[in-house]
């Protein structure tokens, strides 16, 4: 007598394919993680050709498309404070062809300060890798008679109304603590901002403007030539680059302020599978890694801190409130 299987049992056939269809399931993540990219990758700085940060990317792509054997490419969309060049990466798909590489500004600080922001960085973008802390320099035209940052304070509180300071755009670092500066002395200071550092500098050279926060990277030749004075760098340690000039902290100034320093980072669009997130971090930190990019990055007055998306999100989340509390202070807010 032969007896059939119940209703309920599995077949063979049956057995196969919840098989075939489990080892699926459990391959295609790194399917599709090997299949990536498929085209050329866009790096989006949302800033003018020339700056700091558009130097790190060009870095990140020169060395990233040779990694991921497809060409990145550069495309810089300024406007707006970064605002421009950032929504359009937190609008672009999802799939790990369109990156971001940019300042503090872009993705953490213009939360704060516009109202109706039209992208919100914490929802609407994939936080990669930190790629650099950016300290800045405080740099002043030659003429101002000052060369400590005591000394300044006092040529700025003795002059109200005289002077005035740059900055790369609205609501950015330079910005925000050359107006706590005013403020601090009750200066009246006239900020002047400018689409982009380079232009920024120029005008400190002429003398249209007295002071500025700077990069080192666009700071120094011109110091190094006489053009300019560096009075101090901000963040708790000297610049590796600048080591005969001290720290704002250094001097004796405790404002959370000028301790703080923005970071250079990546991000990609929400959503982006994490697996692409992933790879894109363990990516840039073996390139950040060697030690010819480090001199590079050090040249420029950055600090190489490549990471996980992981670290990345916890510096984020420490240093969110004290960006916030400097927007408010400074009266930044552009709504």
């Amino acid at each position: 007598m032969t007896i059939s299987n119940p209703p309920s049992a599995p077949t063979r056939r049956h057995c196969l394919a919840l098989a075939v269809g489990a080892a699926a399931t459990l391959v295609l993540p790194t399917a599709h993680a090997q299949a990536y990219p498929s085209r050329p990758i866009r790096i989006v700085v949302p800033y003018p050709p020339g700056g700091a940060t558009d130097n790190i990317a060009r870095i990140v792509g020169d060395k990233l498309g040779a990694r991921l054997g497809q060409p990145a490419i550069i495309d810089n969309k300024g406007g707006a404070g970064g605002i421009v060049g950032t929504d359009a990466v937190a609008k672009a798909a999802p799939d790990g062809h369109t990156l971001l590489v940019a300042l503090t500004t872009s993705m953490l600080t213009n939360q704060f300060l516009y109202e109706n922001l039209p992208y919100n960085p914490q929802r609407d973008l994939a936080l990669i890798s930190q790629i650099a802390v950016a300290p800045v320099t405080l740099a002043v035209h030659p003429s101002v008679p000052a060369s400590t940052m005591p000394e300044l304070l006092k040529y700025i509180a003795a002059n109200k109304g005289k002077l005035s300071y740059g900055s790369w755009g609205n609501g950015s670092y330079a910005h925000m603590a050359g107006a706590h500066m005013s403020q601090a002395t009750g200066a009246d200071m006239a900020h002047a901002a400018y689409k982009g550092e380079a232009a920024m500098i120029q005008d400190l050279i002429g003398g249209q403007i007295q002071m500025a926060f700077a990069s080192a990277l666009n700071s120094k030749p011109h110091a190094d030539a006489g053009k300019l004075k560096l009075i101090g760098v901000t963040g708790a340690k000297r610049m590796a680059i600048l080591p005969d000039t001290p720290t704002i902290l250094e001097q004796g100034l405790q404002d959370e302020v000028y301790q703080i320093v923005g970071f250079i980072g990546m991000a990609a669009p929400a959503k982006t599978p994490r697996e692409i997130v992933q790879r894109l971090s363990s990516e840039v930190q073996a390139m950040f890694e060697a030690p010819d990019i480090v001199q590079r990055v050090a040249s420029m007055g950055f600090t190489v801190s490549a990471g996980t998306p992981e670290a990345f999100a916890a510096s984020y989340k420490r240093d969110m409130p004290v960006w916030g509390r400097m927007v408010k202070a400074s009266g930044a807010r552009l709504d």
